[in-house]
């Protein structure tokens, strides 16, 4: 239990607090819109504020109905989130770490849902004018991150190559 409970207490934190410190970074040194080019042609710094889901996804839906969504819906997935991490065996190590970086990212980003009506979104990756991938955040990167690494350590267990079955 101890294992498990220190990844958890260990990520959630930092990435919190990397995820809200570059948002601050970004609000107090960038105008809405701003762009600065990190990596000619691949990378830039861009501050966007995403009104919708992963990628924009429902920001053009009617505020009546946006709002109130994505403040209930990442309340009930942290509720859900803590109900998984609970049940994990100690030795499930990777799906500790995963579900603590999947909490932290939808933390932050309910944080910035709360405080101001958005998320705050300024990681920019393109190939030139050829593909745009939509911007993200920290947040974003740990969700993905956690979702991936859950992914990861189901296949692996399925195969056998992780141990679930002995606590450590």
């Amino acid at each position: 239990m101890k294992r498990k409970l220190g990844f958890f207490l260990l990520s959630l934190p930092v990435i919190l607090v990397l995820d809200q410190w570059t948002k601050y970074l970004v609000l107090g040194r960038f105008q809405y819109g701003e762009s600065i080019p990190i990596i000619e042609g691949f990378f830039n710094l861009t501050y966007v504020r995403n009104t919708g889901a992963a990628f924009g996804l429902l920001a053009s839906a009617d505020p009546a109905f946006r709002v109130p969504f994505f403040l209930i819906v990442p309340m009930v997935a942290l509720i859900v989130l803590g109900l998984l991490y609970k049940e994990l065996p100690a030795s499930s190590k990777y799906r500790a770490t995963a579900l603590s970086l999947i909490t932290a990212g939808a933390l932050g980003n309910l944080l910035d849902r709360v405080r101001f009506g958005y998320v705050v979104d300024f990681l920019d990756f393109h190939l030139r004018e050829t593909y745009h991938w939509p911007a993200f955040n920290v947040a974003d990167a740990a969700i993905s991150s956690g979702v991936i690494l859950l992914l990861i350590a189901g296949l692996m267990e399925k195969k056998g190559k992780i141990d679930v079955t002995h606590t450590v």
